[in-house]
C-alpha cells in the first residue's frame, strides 16, 4: 500500500497529512521554539556573547524539531513539503541528510493553511 504524505511547516509547527487507501490521518508537531530574536547588546560570558548563546539554543531546538518530523515522514513513500519561510528548505536538507531525498516529491511556498487546506493540497499533489 502506497502512503503519501504532505506537510505544512514553519519554525513553530508542522501539520502532516498521510493519505493511504484506508483514508487520511493528520499529525501535528509543535516545535516548542520561541521566536528567534536578535539582541542589540548583551553581556558576554564564557560561552560567548548572549546572541551566540541564543543562536545556538535556537539551532539546537530546531534540530530536535526537524528530527521529530523526519522520523514521522520515514513512514511515507512520497512527501510534499509546503510552507511560508525557510523551514521547508531546512527540512528538505534534513531529509536529504537522512537519506530520504528520493521521497521528496516537491517543495512549494504556501502561506498559512488550515488543516483542511493542507489535506486538500496533499490530495491534489498525490493525484499528479
Amino acid at each position: 500500500m502506497t502512503k503519501y504524505a504532505g506537510l505544512w511547516i514553519d519554525h513553530r509547527e508542522a501539520r502532516i497529512v498521510f493519505i493511504t487507501d484506508a483514508g487520511e490521518e493528520l499529525k501535528k508537531i509543535e516545535s516548542g521554539v520561541d521566536k528567534h530574536t536578535r539582541f542589540k547588546s548583551g553581556k558576554a560570558d564564557e560561552n560567548g556573547s548572549s546572541e551566540d548563546v541564543a543562536d545556538r539554543k535556537f539551532g539546537n531546538e530546531l534540530k530536535e524539531y526537524y528530527d521529530k518530523v523526519v522520523a514521522i515522514l520515514r513512514e511515507a513513500d512520497s512527501v510534499h513539503i509546503f510552507g511560508p519561510g525557510e523551514a521547508k528548505h531546512e527540512l528538505e536538507q534534513r531529509m536529504e541528510r537522512a537519506g530520504l531525498k528520493n521521497r521528496i516529491a516537491g517543495v512549494e511556498t504556501a502561506d498559512k493553511l488550515t488543516d483542511r487546506q493542507v489535506a486538500a493540497k496533499v490530495r491534489a499533489a498525490c493525484m499528479e
